[in-house]
C-alpha cells in the first residue's frame, strides 16, 4: 500500500482519470477544497445560528469563548468548509436574521473557481525616470524591445511614458503624450496589435484615448479608476480596466502607510471600485493589489500570502513584484539588476495562489519558469 497526496489543482481530473463518472467527479472535487474563513463584527446571534447550521453539514465554526452566552454583541469567528458546505450555507443563510443573508452572499464569492492560464504582460517604459533602468525605451528602440517580447513569450504588453515610482516626479500631459506617441503610432501602422494585447499604464485621459484609438484594449490604471473621465474612456471604447489598489500617491505612498488589517482594506477598495465600474458600464475588470503602492514590507508579504482571497471576485488577478524593493528588504543588498530570482519566486507563489496575469520586465525567463510550472501543477 502506498499514500500519496493529490494536487488540488487538479482535482477534477484526477477523479475521472481514477475512473469516477463526471458527475461524480464535479461532486467530490467540491467536497475537497477547504477554505477556512475569518468573519469578523459578525452579530453574537449570528456567529451562534452559524455555528450550528455548520455543525449540522459537517463543517465548523471556531467561535470565541462566551459567544452562546451573548457576552459581547459581536464577535470574529473562523468557518472551516468545503465548496459543497459554502453553497449550502450559503443558501441556509439567505433567510436568516442578524446580518447572515449579507453574509450568505459573501460565502458564495469564495466558492473556488477553475484555475486560469497563465498570461505574461511585459513592461516597456516610455520614459528615463523607471526604477530599472534596462526596462527604458524610446522610439524605435521601444518597438523593437515589444517585438522581442512577443517573440519570447508576452501575450500582453504594457507601455507607460510616466513613471510610477516612489518619489518619482510629476510629468505634466502634454509630455507624457509626446513620449507616448511615436510608440503609438508605430503600434497601429504596423499593426502590431494583432500579435498582442497592449495595455497602457496611464491615468491621464488624453493619453489613455490616444493608446486606445492606436490598437489599445487595456487600461492600467494605478489609482483604480478614480478619475471618471478614465471610466468614461473606458466604456466608450470597451476596453478592459486593471483596477490597482495604491494609499496615497506615487510622490508620497511610502512615506507612511498605515492599515489596520491590510487585506480587509484592500478588500474593501475593490469593492467600492468595481462598484463604481459597473455603474459606468465597464465590465472587463482585472484587479491588482498594488504590490510596493503605499505598503510597507510586511503589509507586501500579507497581501502576497492572501492572494487567493482576492478571487472570490470573480476577477482575474494581476501581480506585478518584478525587481521591486521588497525583494532586497528580504535579501539585503541586492541590487535590481540582481532580483529576478526573488521575482521569480514572488510569481511563481503568486501563480500558485490564484494570480493568472504576471507583469515582468524578463518576459524569457517568465515563460520558461511559468511553462515548466504548469507542467508540474496539470500533469
Amino acid at each position: 500500500m502506498i499514500i500519496t497526496k493529490i494536487n488540488p489543482a487538479n482535482l477534477e481530473d484526477f477523479y475521472i482519470a481514477l475512473g469516477t463518472e463526471g458527475i461524480g467527479a464535479k461532486i467530490l472535487t467540491a467536497k475537497s477544497h477547504i477554505h477556512t474563513l475569518l468573519i469578523k463584527g459578525l452579530h453574537t446571534g449570528a456567529a451562534n445560528i452559524l455555528k450550528q447550521d455548520a455543525l449540522s453539514i459537517g463543517a465548523d465554526v471556531a467561535v470565541p469563548r462566551g459567544t452562546i452566552l451573548f457576552e459581547t454583541p459581536t464577535v470574529d469567528i473562523v468557518l472551516i468548509a468545503s465548496d459543497k458546505h459554502l453553497k449550502i450555507l450559503a443558501k441556509k443563510e439567505l433567510s436568516q436574521p442578524f446580518g447572515l443573508k449579507k453574509v450568505a452572499n459573501e460565502l458564495q464569492s469564495f466558492i473556488t473557481h477553475k484555475p486560469t492560464k497563465t498570461k505574461i504582460m511585459g513592461i516597456v517604459n516610455a520614459n528615463d525616470d523607471s526604477f530599472f533602468e534596462e526596462s527604458r525605451f524610446l522610439g524605435d528602440d521601444a518597438i523593437a524591445k515589444i517585438k522581442q517580447m512577443i517573440a519570447d513569450g508576452a501575450d500582453i504588453i504594457d507601455i507607460g511614458a510616466v513613471s510610477t515610482r516612489p518619489n518619482s516626479s510629476i510629468v505634466e500631459a502634454d509630455e507624457e503624450l509626446k513620449r507616448i506617441k511615436p510608440i503609438c503610432d508605430a503600434i497601429s501602422k504596423h499593426k502590431l496589435y494583432e500579435k498582442a494585447i497592449f495595455s497602457i499604464d496611464s491615468f491621464t485621459p488624453s493619453v489613455i484615448e490616444y493608446a486606445l484609438q492606436s490598437g489599445f484594449t487595456i487600461i492600467n490604471d494605478i489609482t483604480g479608476l478614480a478619475n471618471d473621465e478614465v471610466c468614461l474612456l473606458a466604456q466608450k471604447y470597451e476596453a478592459t480596466v486593471v483596477i490597482m489598489h495604491m494609499q496615497g500617491t506615487p510622490q508620497d505612498m511610502q512615506k507612511n502607510p498605515t492599515y489596520e488589517n491590510v487585506v480587509a482594506e484592500v478588500d474593501q477598495f475593490f469593492v467600492e471600485r468595481i462598484e463604481k465600474a459597473k455603474r459606468f458600464g465597464i465590465e472587463k475588470i482585472i484587479l491588482d493589489v498594488g504590490i510596493g503602492f503605499g505598503k510597507t514590507l510586511r503589509h507586501n508579504l500579507l497581501l502576497l500570502q492572501n492572494l487567493e482571497h482576492f478571487k472570490r471576485f470573480g476577477y482575474e488577478i494581476l501581480l506585478g513584484a518584478s525587481r521591486k524593493s521588497l525583494i532586497e528588504m528580504v535579501v539585503l543588498n541586492t541590487p535590481t539588476s540582481e532580483r529576478l530570482s526573488g521575482t521569480l519566486a514572488i510569481h511563481l507563489d503568486g501563480i500558485q495562489k490564484g494570480a493568472s496575469l504576471i507583469r515582468c520586465h524578463d518576459v524569457k525567463e517568465h515563460f520558461q519558469a511559468i511553462k515548466m510550472q504548469e507542467a508540474i501543477m496539470y500533469v
